[in-house]
């Protein structure tokens, strides 16, 4: 039972059809217009992949192909995208280190203010 994306010829709205099967495809009616001038179009994909692979994703050389390890706020842009990509919270402290980073420090300096050393960027 499929739904199909279509796009209006006359008004432009796009909309999606429920149809019961493949072989039964009913005439499409723009809802809005009225129209039966519809181009059917390609419909987005969601894929599924496990936590392994995200994790495998996440340390490939094309995560890490905008870094510029001198750049703290090209370290906090990576750090924040990083922090996305977990899901999970990562505490005050986190967030506090990046948003320094983001200021313009870079870690080696903020371990100097009294914080301890961040040995991922020794």
């Amino acid at each position: 039972m499929p739904i199909y994306e279509y796009r209006c010829n006359r008004c432009h709205r796009r909309a999606s059809i429920f149809q019961r099967s493949i072989r039964d495809a009913a005439a499409v009616v723009c809802a809005r217009c009225g129209s039966t001038d519809l181009t059917r179009l390609i419909s987005r994909v969601a894929v599924l992949h496990s936590e392994e692979s995200h994790l495998e994703d996440l340390a490939s050389d094309a995560s890490l192909a905008d870094l510029d390890e001198s750049d703290p706020r090209s370290v906090a842009r990576w750090a924040r995208r990083m922090g996305r990509e977990m899901g999970e919270e990562l505490g005050p402290e986190f967030d506090e280190m990046v948003e320094r980073m983001e200021a313009g420090e870079m870690p080696e300096d903020l371990a100097e203010g009294g914080q301890e050393p961040l040995d991922d960027f020794d």
